[in-house]
């Protein structure tokens, strides 16, 4: 005769409901985590954008800085100003 414990408590349909509630939740963060891979790469893509923009916008800026100080050389020294000397 097959004795069988009665402190056990095994409910199929709980645990059927449990599986269930797992497996959606389980699914959902698969969801999020794809968006998530998603957003990083386009996130990556847009940092990759940016960074080549500041790299040509800093080039551009010191080549307008050379040629400024080229031309700020080439033009004639200006003797400051000197005050009128006080008349007694």
């Amino acid at each position: 005769m097959l004795r069988v414990d009665k402190s056990f408590d095994f409910n199929p349909p709980k645990i059927s409901a449990m599986h269930d509630l797992l497996a959606e939740r389980i699914e959902r963060l698969l969801v999020r985590h794809n968006e998530s891979r998603r957003t990083v790469a386009l996130l990556e893509q847009q940092v990759a954008s940016l960074t080549a923009e500041r790299d040509s916008l800093q080039s551009r800026l010191q080549a307008a800085s050379l040629r400024i100080e080229a031309i700020m050389l080439r033009l004639p020294k200006i003797s400051a100003p000197q005050p009128e000397e006080a008349v007694l």
